[in-house]
């Protein structure tokens, strides 16, 4: 098994690609720059199995190995920006006007483009790599993740196991994080539409308020996690808008409420579901109002599969010594829908740090570059730990 001295050559050559990706950023699924820079590097490097227009722009490339038969494993990265405007002030920032790569899905794209290019050269491994590029991670439904699954390519490309990786913003350069069980949080959303009776803001008694029954409903939802959850358990229910009249004289007719419920249960998201409702409805008619209540699904808790979390600390572990990978790294309510595709076939997500830098979203990230062969090796070390000859 390598260190991560065998990759630092790489380095350099990744580094301006990751830098040509940050400054031309593309959204969602309008990718076809990305794709198109993607799969002329795949090409390059004598990968002779690309296939192109899944999910739109994603892309899937194979990498047979020189060992035999043997089975297919899915090595993950996504692709797409955020609507932000760049605050990092670097020589290569964003060029497209609100449009940042504020994720790390640039150095994402470009590490598993270099290690694309060590498992090409090489083919040190039994069976093959199937090289997964993602539109639409940052998307609500239906994400990349989940129409690449539903367009078929774990069957299409015989997928058996599928492994993904994040850079880890405050984790320092080198150290990589990661956990058996659940180690991000499921994802819902939901609206309340609260529907009173509007007037003039010096007459109340004429009307039905609906802004003062949607603070005694925002108020109430906190009790759901305080006073209705098991403490041991993990539910989160913020409440993100609100949109009301745009006068100061207005009491409005109606009053919308939306925000996001993260949980690691499923048991918790249909509690969630039907309580927010419950709680909404009780209170509004309490007033004399009504509501109407929305509450989309949008992404599963994220779960590390036992044996495939096993071979990852090991592949990690080889690189950079036990030392720096963490195996009970923190749970994050974060939502990432690499957790449909773990939902498809067994798999295990892990943490590479990227050091003090600004958080994930930010506009003053910036994916760092001493990242790259700690990524690109953990991709080498994994294919060749996984798929050993």
């Amino acid at each position: 098994m390598n260190s991560v001295e065998s990759f630092r050559y790489l380095q350099r050559e990744v580094t301006e690609w990751r830098r040509y990706l940050h400054e031309n950023p593309e959204l969602d699924y309008r990718l076809q720059n990305t794709a198109r820079f993607v799969t002329d590097k795949l090409g390059s490097f004598g990968i002779n199995h690309i296939e192109t227009g899944i999910a739109e722009t994603g892309i899937v490339a194979l990498i047979h190995g020189k060992g035999g038969m043997g089975s297919t494993i899915g090595l993950r990265a996504d692709m797409d920006a955020l609507p932000i405007i760049e605050a990092s002030n670097k020589s290569w920032s964003s060029r497209i006007p609100g449009h940042m790569h504020a994720c790390g899905h640039d150095g994402h794209t470009a590490m598993l483009l270099g290690a694309a290019k060590y498992l090409a050269a090489t083919r040190n491994f039994r069976g093959s790599v199937a090289l997964i590029f993602q539109p639409a991670e940052e998307v609500e439904l239906p994400s990349g993740a989940l129409r690449m699954v539903q367009e078929g390519i774990m069957d299409r490309f015989n997928i058996s196991r599928v492994f993904g990786m994040h850079i880890q913003p405050g984790l320092e350069v080198g150290k990589f994080g990661i956990c058996h069980g659940p180690i991000m949080g499921s994802q819902d959303d939901f609206d309340i539409v609260i529907k009173g009776k509007g007037g003039h803001a010096a007459e109340p008694h004429q009307g039905i308020d609906p802004v003062v029954i949607a603070a005694q409903i925002i108020l109430g939802l906190q009790t759901l996690v305080s006073r209705r959850t098991d403490p041991l358990e993990s539910l989160v229910i913020s409440v993100t808008k609100l949109n009301a009249a745009q006068a100061y004289n207005i009491i409005p007719g109606q009053v919308e409420i939306s925000g996001t419920v993260r949980t690691l249960s499923s048991g918790l998201q249909d509690f969630a579901e039907r309580e927010i409702l419950a709680g909404a409805q009780g209170i509004a008619r309490a007033f004399g109002a009504d509501v109407d209540f929305k509450y989309l699904r949008s992404v599963p808790a994220t779960f590390n599969h036992p044996e495939e979390t096993n071979l990852a600390v090991t592949a990690a572990r080889n690189l950079v010594g036990s030392a720096s990978v963490n195996e009970s790294v923190r749970i994050s309510m974060g939502a990432e829908d690499f957790a449909y595709m773990l939902e498809a076939r067994s798999g295990a997500y892990i943490l590479l740090g990227n050091g003090p830098t600004a958080n994930c979203h930010n506009p003053a990230f910036d994916f760092n570059d001493d990242a790259l062969p700690y990524g690109i090796g953990y991709w080498a070390n994994l294919v060749e730990t996984v798929l050993a000859v």
